[in-house]
């Protein structure tokens, strides 16, 4: 009879010790930044400039301000959808400047201030701001996607 005082403690023990909040490697997380997306479009015809055939998608450059080193990107073009994605900002604190170029003319600029921010188990990015300078643009809140206006 005074086993069961004995089991009932080392099972409460056991159920406690098995629900720790801090402990991360039970939690699956992994939270990477934001990607950028941009859509360029002709400022008359509101045409995709790549779909329409004014662009070629290999004379896009994406280049890093500071350094004038070139920046990975992606282009999306699956059934026309013809996206140009950035997803190297936001991985550590940074402010970039990029400059977005085709046929090494300057089209607009993204400058972002990113904070990498992390809790007890878990990091994610904070976009402190992000800008696009010179160039006409608006950005679709539902998808996330800038749509860059060019001539």
């Amino acid at each position: 009879m005074k086993q069961g005082p004995k089991v009932l403690a080392l099972l409460f023990l056991l159920f406690t010790q098995s629900c720790k909040d801090d402990d991360c490697e039970t939690i699956a997380c992994f939270t990477p930044p934001t990607p950028f997306e941009f859509e360029l479009v002709d400022i008359s015809s509101g045409e995709n400039v790549f779909t329409n055939g004014t662009y070629n998608s290999s004379d896009i450059k994406v280049i890093d301000v500071a350094d004038e080193s070139a920046i990975d990107f992606f282009f999306i073009a699956e059934n026309d959808y013809n996206i140009l994605q950035i997803n190297t900002v936001g991985w550590k604190t940074e402010i970039v400047t990029y400059s977005i170029q085709i046929a090494s003319e300057p089209v607009f600029e993204l400058y972002v201030d990113a904070e990498r921010k992390s809790n007890t188990c878990c990091a994610s990015t904070e976009y402190k701001e992000v800008r696009i300078d010179n160039a006409d643009y608006e950005l679709n809140e539902d998808t996330g996607i800038y749509k860059i206006r060019v001539e």
